[in-house]
């Protein structure tokens, strides 16, 4: 506005309530709204600063698309009179807690693969008893099992530009190491791979899987991998794909709680921001920082001071080998 009015001559008036004040006054307004425009369509320009579905059109221009939500596939028990196995039809559809599997694949007597109706990770929670949503002759029990293959929400915006920056930065050819982590990485329910090349000789490659929650994965999971890796590696490479091994890190402290909170509550907040840190460290880093955990449970809510906190035992990092993600072992707070 002062630089509008600035190119009006004095001997004209542009006091705050003239007619030159107020017809410019819109106008600046105006114009101040469309440089903050400006400045956001420049932020959407980039990869970096990206989102929603303009980081979906950056990234399409280095063939990278946002991973749809995937559905879960889990383990069907099922049994008839005295808990004998039972072989249900495939096809069949059972619930629990409002969510609904149905039956895809008989993997042997009265044991089933099925799959969530409803992609996402809600299709990984759910254990127990089922019901069948219509009658099955013979049928007594049954029950949901296991996970083989989790299922993961739609890709995050923060997880597609570290794709795409990737893809940008080093890219994916010729059946480099980088080539082999897209592969597996377009398996439904890979969360993260590491690729060891020439671990076995010449020729040789090992992929290192864990699933869509950063832990090791299921034998299924496994098998997914290689059938599909093995379809699209260049002829004469051996690829051995494997699960990560997990080391479980476990916590033990004496902590001083605020007025009203119970040592339950606090110790699950704890195990879930635990939980937390250590799927973002799978694959991204060495070790699991002592410093780091004592943080974390300096800031859980009701904790107003720790002591004798201890990781694994010890009071140091925990070192972890290639081939090895950390998990959730036990969590003891004591009062």
């Amino acid at each position: 506005m002062e630089r509008m009015l600035g190119r009006i001559p004095d001997s004209v008036d542009k006091r705050e309530g003239s007619v030159i004040y107020d017809a410019l006054a819109p106008a600046a307004w105006e114009m101040n709204l469309l440089y903050a425009e400006l400045n956001t369509a420049l932020n959407l320009a980039f990869g970096d600063t990206s989102s929603g579905g303009y980081l979906d059109l950056r990234a399409s221009d280095r063939g990278v698309t946002r991973r749809a939500a995937s559905h879960a596939k889990r383990q069907g028990l099922f049994y008839t009179d005295g808990s004998l196995p039972f072989d249900v039809p495939l096809g069949s559809r059972y619930g629990i807690a409002g969510d609904y599997y149905v039956v895809t694949e008989k993997l042997e007597s009265g044991q089933f693969v099925m799959e969530a109706e409803t992609a996402g990770e809600s299709g990984n929670q759910k254990f127990g008893a089922m019901l069948p949503l219509d009658y099955v002759p013979g049928l007594v029990r049954a029950e949901l099992a296991e996970v083989l293959v989790p299922g993961r929400d739609e890709e995050s915006d923060d997880d597609l530009r570290v794709r795409y920056l990737q893809a940008v930065r080093q890219p994916a050819t010729s059946g480099n190491v980088s080539h082999y982590k897209q592969w597996a990485s377009e398996v439904a329910g890979v969360g993260a791979v590491r690729v060891a090349s020439l671990w076995n000789g010449p020729g040789t490659v090992k992929l290192i899987v864990v699933d869509a929650d950063r832990r090791p994965a299921t034998p299924t999971l496994v098998a997914d991998v290689a059938e599909y890796v093995d379809a699209m590696r260049p002829i004469g490479a051996e690829v051995t794909v494997v699960s990560a091994a997990g080391l479980e890190v476990s916590v033990a402290a004496i902590v001083t709680l605020a007025s009203g909170y119970a040592t339950q509550d606090v110790r699950s907040a704890f195990e879930e921001a635990l939980t937390g840190y250590l799927k973002a460290a799978a694959f991204e880093s060495t070790y699991v920082s002592y410093a780091r955990i004592g943080t974390l449970l300096l800031g859980t809510p009701g904790v107003i001071d720790y002591s004798v906190l201890t990781v694994n035992g010890g009071t140091v990092n925990v070192a972890l080998a290639d081939d090895q993600v950390p998990v959730v072992g036990t969590v003891e707070l004591e009062v």
